[in-house]
Parts: structure tokens; sequence; C-alpha cells
């Protein structure tokens, strides 16, 4: 489920909310790349610090941590979580539009390499080669070493003939 803008009001100080709000469209599209890795890096480092303490918190209420320095357990965790899916939501708008950027970046790289590769293609030489000396007569038969079995005609017929002759006396 989505958290609203007066949810982000309400749960991020001043600070935060103000980087927050770089993170949500048109503001996003308006960023420079270099402005856009800065907010990425430090919206990453705000959700990696949140998620931290609300372990930390859970491990104290398990009784796995001391509770000492996390303030009181049971008070914030729930806002805590939220926050931290702010930040989680935040990071995901900050990487599609980094990854849109990136896609942009290889297509005209992409397309630069072809470019040249065109270019080099068309300015190259055509290689046609000759066609050889037997480029009027066609190919030639090459002679076979098998040795060459000629029947006769009338002998097919004479064994033809035998077979069936022999058929018939053993059908009598």
């Amino acid at each position: 489920m989505g958290v609203g803008i007066a949810s982000e009001r309400r749960l991020l100080s001043e600070d935060e909310l103000e980087r927050v709000k770089h993170s949500h469209y048109p503001d996003l599209g308006k960023l420079e790349p270099d402005d856009v890795l800065v907010l990425a890096k430090w919206l990453r480092e705000r959700r990696n610090r949140i998620r931290d303490i609300v372990a930390t918190r859970r491990r104290a209420r398990r009784g796995k941590a001391s509770s000492s320095g996390i303030g009181a357990p049971e008070a914030s965790e729930r806002g805590l979580s939220e926050k931290k899916q702010i930040f989680a939501r935040a990071i995901r708008r900050v990487n599609a539009r980094l990854d849109r950027e990136r896609t942009e970046r290889r297509r005209e790289r992409i397309r630069m390499n072809f470019d040249e590769a065109l270019r080099r293609k068309r300015s190259s030489a055509r290689h046609h080669p000759q066609a050889g000396d037997t480029s009027k007569d066609g190919m030639q038969p090459i002679g076979s070493d098998r040795r060459a079995v000629t029947t006769e005609p009338s002998e097919i017929g004479r064994v033809s003939q035998a077979v069936k002759d022999a058929q018939a006396k053993r059908d009598n």
C-alpha cells in the first residue's frame, strides 16, 4: 500500500522531507545525473540506518541484545518501519530513473557503434573475386574409379522368367 505525501510529512523531519521530495516526479526528472546519484546514496544510508535501529529494537524486545541507547522499543518501531518504507520507495523511484539513464546511454553508445561500423563498411572497397579459369565452361565432371557393371537387357528378362517358372512349379 502506498504512503501518501501527508504521511511522509508526518513521519519525516524537514531535512529528510526536502530530500525525499526530490525523489518524486517531476522533481526527479529535473535533477542532474550526479545529483541523482548523491540522492540515491543519501537515501540508502538513511534507510540502512533506520533498518538497523528497527532490528536492534526487535532484538532487545526478544532479549537477545541490550536495550541501551536505542530509546523506547515499543514506542516508535511502527513509525520507524513506515519511515524505512518511505525511504525504500524513494530509492525505488531513484533507481528507476538511474536505470532509464543507463539504458539511454547504452542505446546511444550502441547506436554510435552501429553508425561507425556502417561508415567503415561503406568506405571500404568491395571485394568481388575473379571467377577463375572455368568461368565459361561451368563445372567439369570428375571420373569415378568404380567398376562399371553393365547387364544385358535380355539377361534381366531371362532371370525374371526363371523366377516366375520356379514359383509356378512350387504352387502346383
